[in-house]
């Protein structure tokens, strides 16, 4: 049964595709790009010759349609981006959602991601972070998407365009307070670099692909706005012993137990 297949592509350096996904290419009926004209050059580099279509963000619902109509019909189809995996902030989460529903098989071919690089040419320590992408336009969206990323403990990680990276980096520093950022630049490229900066004092040059990492700030426990006692009666109206509720009070707060105990001592 013929199958959709979603292909990573190189972020920069053409060295960098894989040898399934140029087998993948290779094999399929059609290659659905983000952008004809800049798919062309890999392509060609690869000698693949493919029908291509145009598979965009302004055609996405009827160009959806039509590539699923086709591979019901027995064709594989391949789907591209200008760099990177599709449907990570590039077109395609519609097309693969509308195939899951319709029973359409779906088939991923890694590629490498400019996030993923970023974050390891950082160096930065962090069990996670959160993925941002580009952000919005309106100044009350970015608001609330930071509102609700700010203090969760993990770095984050978004793509800015050039033109907008000083803004960017003032409104995030006014949004989260002074932070140190990494700037991933042309990543994959001859002159792919790293600037470790810091919001209230930004200093990068504004050209080239670029991701920022900007550095966490420790979670923040509404808990411990609370006055003592009443942090640890929480604790002790959901069941936990006084033992416990002094115990976890203590984690929250990271001070001793002690101190937690002769201070909810001296309240009671």
């Amino acid at each position: 049964m013929a199958k959709l297949f979603i292909v990573g592509t190189p972020i920069g350096n053409l060295g960098d595709m894989t040898l399934r996904g140029i087998e993948t290419l290779k094999s399929v009926d059609a290659i659905a790009c983000e952008d004809t004209r800049h798919s062309l050059p890999l392509l060609a580099h690869f000698d693949i010759r493919k029908e291509l279509i145009s598979y965009h963000k302004f055609n996405e619902a009827e160009c959806s349609e039509r590539l699923i109509d086709m591979i019901l019909g027995g064709k594989n189809i391949a789907l591209i981006t200008d760099a990177g995996m599709p449907s990570v902030s590039d077109p395609g989460a519609e097309l693969i959602s509308k195939c899951h529903d319709r029973g359409v098989e779906v088939e991923v071919v890694p590629g490498p991601t400019a996030a993923m690089s970023a974050l390891a040419l950082s160096g930065i320590k962090s069990k996670g972070f959160v993925f941002l992408g580009f952000l919005p336009e309106k100044k009350a969206e970015i608001e609330d998407i930071l509102s609700k990323t700010a203090f969760c403990g993990l770095p984050l990680a978004l793509y800015v365009a050039p033109h907008d990276l000083k803004r960017t980096a003032a409104t995030l520093c006014e949004q989260l307070g002074d932070r140190k950022v990494y700037v991933c630049r042309e990543l994959t490229k001859l002159h792919e670099c790293v600037q470790i900066t810091s919001l209230a004092s930004f200093e990068c040059e504004e050209r080239g692909e670029i991701v920022m990492i900007v550095d966490s700030a420790p979670a923040h426990n509404p808990l411990n706005d609370l006055p003592v006692a009443e942090h640890v009666r929480r604790y002790l109206s959901e069941g936990y012993s006084k033992k416990d509720a002094i115990k976890r009070v203590a984690q929250d707060r990271g001070v001793p137990k002690n101190e937690i105990y002769q201070a909810y001592i001296d309240i009671e």
